[in-house]
């Protein structure tokens, strides 16, 4: 026997463009990663930019920003402003429009910007719609009308004409990854890399990661829960909270609980001191980050044994 798929108005789903849909889309990022093919991680809903908001502004994975702008009505100039004035201000490398009544002219000058704009710059033109078969509950569909034409980059490639700040976070995690690898083989199989601000190594289960970080002024170690599953994520991070005060003592100082509710990944941290503009002083950095990484797994390791 075969149903019938019904459409759904948005307006049923997400009765509020703001408050429902934007929230929504802003914690179910996931939606839009099958679509496009990349991994978008929430960086904030409704980001200052001036006197105006982005609804929602995320990173992608290749650690730079992404906007994206929605709507529940037709697409229109002021929102095509809007993209344009977003990506530009906060130096974004794309720009998501979501609607799910794409006007034709519209869809014209995404597909011009695309044409014109450096090989880093992405637009995308996307339409929304919901449906239901029966009685089920409404799911998202959406719809690439009009992207980039090459939409798979090999981002893991270190280019010769790396800005200059990729050329001294490419430097840096070099220097970090030599230094760790002759304490600890956690990172042994990790290439450095210059075009986002952490590497990464897996933690020994699924959606678990060990995580070296480093930004202008700044540096962390870190557990990263960051399995697709969000239950999962918060369930996990939950037993480790629990026993809070035994870890931090084994430890040997605080940590940072980095915990938001809505938000499907999580963090426990271990803040440096001191990141990629203190380069007389990045050797005491990366010494001092592997001491904390070390310390973490040697303290995490045994509880991580035990969780799902």
């Amino acid at each position: 026997m075969i149903s019938k798929l019904i459409t759904v108005e948005l307006r049923e789903v997400w009765k509020n463009e703001a408050k429902d849909f934007t929230t929504w889309l802003g914690n179910n990022l996931d939606y839009l990663k099958e679509q496009l093919g990349i991994e978008l991680t929430l960086v904030e809903i409704e980001k200052s930019v001036g006197s105006f908001y982005v609804d929602v502004l995320a990173q992608d994975d290749s650690g730079h920003l992404a906007i994206i702008e929605n709507q529940l009505g037709k697409t229109d100039h002021d929102h095509l402003g809007k993209v344009l004035t977003y990506l530009t201000n906060l130096e974004a490398k794309t720009a998501i429009w979501i609607s799910p009544d794409p006007r034709p002219e519209h869809v014209s000058v995404i597909n011009y910007l695309n044409q014109i704009s450096p090989e880093d710059i992405r637009f995308y033109l996307i339409k929304v719609s919901a449906f239901k078969i029966d009685s089920s509950l409404p799911a998202p569909l959406f719809t690439i009308i009009a992207g980039p034409g090459n939409e798979l980059r090999d981002i893991g490639k270190i280019k010769n004409d790396l800005s200059d700040k990729d050329k001294k976070r490419f430097e840096f995690f070099s220097q970090l990854l030599n230094y760790s690898n002759s304490k600890t083989n956690l990172f042994s199989n990790v290439s450095p890399v210059g075009y986002q601000n952490w590497v990464t190594a897996g933690a020994g289960k699924s959606g678990l990661y060990w995580v070296y970080s480093v930004w202008l002024n700044k540096s962390n170690v870190h557990l990263y829960f960051g399995s697709s599953d969000a239950q999962k994520n918060k369930e996990r991070f939950d037993k480790l909270l629990n026993n809070k005060t035994v870890i931090e003592n084994e430890f040997g100082n605080s940590l940072e609980w980095d915990y938001k509710e809505g938000r499907q990944q999580h963090y426990i941290k271990t803040i440096s001191n001191g990141g990629l503009n203190n380069e007389a002083n990045w050797e005491t950095i990366q010494k001092d980050m592997v001491v904390r990484m070390i310390k973490l797994e040697k303290v995490l390791g045994k509880y991580l044994k035990e969780i799902e």
